[in-house]
């Protein structure tokens, strides 16, 4: 009886040990929305009366299409030296400032200002932020006189060479944060039914051309990160929209193409290492197969785990990159030819896999870098600048 007694409190004394761990474990955890607070709010304050600004804004005089068309022109292409009326010749890596770039601009300043208000309502339960994103979904999606055409047919132009090109539809992956703040608008019940129908229309249009064309097919096919990109911006869309049928389509195309063709046995991603910035575009597509995992999750469907059959999964990427966006300096291969000293900022990659996995140094590592950059290059390669919306 003596023995049992004793038996029984040296199991509770540890169960109690194994509580008090856990609770210790808790208590330092990484709280994303208390990171995220001070941040959100001080920017939704900037944004909360500002006006819309949408392609119409904006028209290039060498653009083919008209001013409701998104018009960009290739970052990475200047003009010839030795003919300076021919086309333009390509120098990666190197973007040229004299190109057009105002909608892709006015496109990352709607996302900044949707994630931003959005992400206040998160973390306050105002509405009133929510409400001073109508005029902007109107301005983009309904309004006849200021909205965007749903097609990328002009985007990432050459001049002298093509009017448009499948690679352009990356200019608008910065639209899935907004697709996001619709969803939460919508579910908050600040949106008439009929402005909300017409926007959900305008993303169905959109995703008709996304998947249909030969632009959108192309970089469909691309494979590297507009691959990716591309499947991002389809699942959100698709989830504003609950089209069931793409979301099954970008599950099983990210666990038949894009995971197994583009990574290699170390969790690397060849086809960004041998880019002329092979740091930043690592980082860019880890961010994005991550944060494609975190749009496709559902309770049935754990991408984060999903692993094909020669051993690779996302934790094998995140693993891989980890030590260098602790360490830069340790990084192993040629540095970027631009920008090199801007990366790494709080990456995606780093706080929805450490969610996924338990990995609290990712957290903390996520939490420990950069919040607020001010570089063009970090971002328009950061399409999550507002975790807290994928965490809703």
């Amino acid at each position: 009886m003596i023995k049992k007694s004793v038996l029984l409190f040296g199991l509770l004394f540890i169960l109690c040990s194994c509580k008090n761990e856990n609770a210790k474990k808790a208590s330092t955890a990484v709280n994303p929305v208390e990171v995220e607070k001070d941040r959100v709010l001080l920017l939704a304050a900037q944004y909360l009366h500002a006006k819309p600004v949408t392609v119409t804004d904006s028209v290039s005089s060498r653009s083919p299409g008209g001013i409701h068309d998104f018009y960009s022109e290739g970052d990475y292409w200047w003009p010839d030296p030795e003919h300076p009326d021919g086309p333009y010749m390509r120098k990666d890596g190197l973007t040229n400032p004299d190109n057009f770039t105002a909608d892709r601009q006015a496109v990352i300043r709607f996302n900044q200002i949707a994630g931003a208000l959005t992400s206040a309502y998160l973390v306050t339960g105002n509405k009133t932020y929510l409400e001073r994103l109508i005029p902007h979904f109107n301005a983009w999606f309904v309004n006849e006189n200021t909205r965007m055409n749903p097609n990328l047919n002009y985007g990432q132009a050459i001049s002298g060479r093509v009017s448009g090109r499948g690679i352009g539809i990356i200019d608008t992956v910065h639209f899935i944060e907004v697709a996001k703040a619709i969803e939460i608008s919508a579910k908050a019940g600040v949106i008439a039914k009929e402005d909300l129908d017409q926007i959900k229309n305008w993303f169905q249009e959109y995703l008709n051309w996304l998947t249909t064309s030969n632009f959108g097919i192309a970089e469909r096919d691309n494979g590297n990160n507009h691959s990716v990109t591309w499947a991002e911006q389809v699942a959100a869309f698709a989830h504003l929209i609950s089209d069931e049928k793409l979301l099954n389509f970008c599950r099983k195309f990210y666990k038949e193409t894009l995971l197994p063709e583009q990574m290699d046995s170390k969790g690397a991603f060849p086809r960004e290492l041998a880019r002329t910035k092979p740091y930043g575009y690592s980082i860019f597509v880890l961010d994005a197969m991550t944060t494609l995992c975190q749009i496709l999750a559902t309770p049935e469907e754990d991408l984060f785990n999903y692993t094909t059959p020669d051993g690779k999964n996302i934790g094998l990427g995140l693993k891989f990159l980890y030590p260098y966006l602790k360490d830069k300096s340790s990084w192993p291969y040629a540095k970027d030819v631009l920008h090199w000293e801007e990366w790494p900022v709080q990456q995606p990659a780093l706080l929805f896999g450490g969610l996924a996995f338990d990995r609290e140094d990712y957290l903390q590592l996520w939490k420990a870098l950069p919040a607020d950059y001010s570089s063009a290059e970090v971002t328009r390669n950061m399409p999550v600048k507002y975790p807290l919306l994928w965490l809703n």
